[in-house]
């Protein structure tokens, strides 16, 4: 089941991305949270996650993405996805943390996340201060939050894991730089595949290690 699941998570994301290129709004206003439910039931029709206790965080983490993209289909609902996605990097980091650790992987995954901040989270974050001064504290205790989940990813050294993170991290980079830096050409559609494929990565984590 696990894997018609994903397989159907896989198609929905690549019709929620032609529809993004398209610029059909209400098409993907139903597509992107349809996505995230399938990869939610993906997750739990898991035969043997590894560890069995980590899934319970990654579908909690899910759960929040889910909310998240349901208040970020009204503009003036920012703040609340915002706050819904840091609450779900705090469940994926609890989910990481459940899987183990290791500290050279750890003290890897610091410099990479120092690396991020300085060439492009002090830049969104000087960004949205400009726009207003608490939504830069907001988007700057977020940054922090989503770096804090990369660093912990990287920590675990299991492959999938770490290039959902990364991809996770390089959508809201996007939205970040677009929103509060500078638009780019294509940038919903960037946004929206490094989203989905983040959020499977990270859902493939949980694969047993052969």
């Amino acid at each position: 089941m696990f894997s018609v699941l994903i397989v159907v998570t896989l198609a929905m994301a690549a019709a929620d991305w032609l529809v993004v290129s398209t610029g059909n709004k209400r098409l993907e206003y139903l597509l992107k949270p349809a996505t995230m439910v399938a990869l939610i039931a993906a997750c739990a029709s898991m035969t043997n996650p590894d560890p069995g206790d980590a899934r319970l965080w990654i579908v909690l983490g899910l759960c929040a993405s889910l909310i998240g993209d349901v208040f970020l289909i009204e503009e003036s609902r920012f703040i609340q996805g915002l706050a819904s996605f840091l609450i779900a990097h705090v469940l994926y980091i609890v989910g990481f943390l459940t899987m183990g650790v290791s500290v050279g992987a750890i003290l890897v995954g610091l410099v990479v996340a120092v690396v991020g901040i300085v060439i492009v989270g002090r830049r969104i974050e000087k960004g949205a201060a400009r726009q207003d001064p608490v939504l830069g504290r907001a988007v700057a205790a977020y940054i922090g939050v989503i770096s804090a989940m990369v660093t912990v990813a990287i920590g675990t050294g299991r492959p999938w894991a770490i290039i959902g993170a990364l991809l996770f991290y390089s959508s809201d980079a996007f939205i970040g730089w677009s929103r509060f830096v500078k638009g780019f050409a294509r940038q919903d559609l960037a946004i929206i595949v490094t989203y989905h494929l983040g959020q499977i990565g990270i859902v493939l984590s949980l694969l047993p290690r052969t």
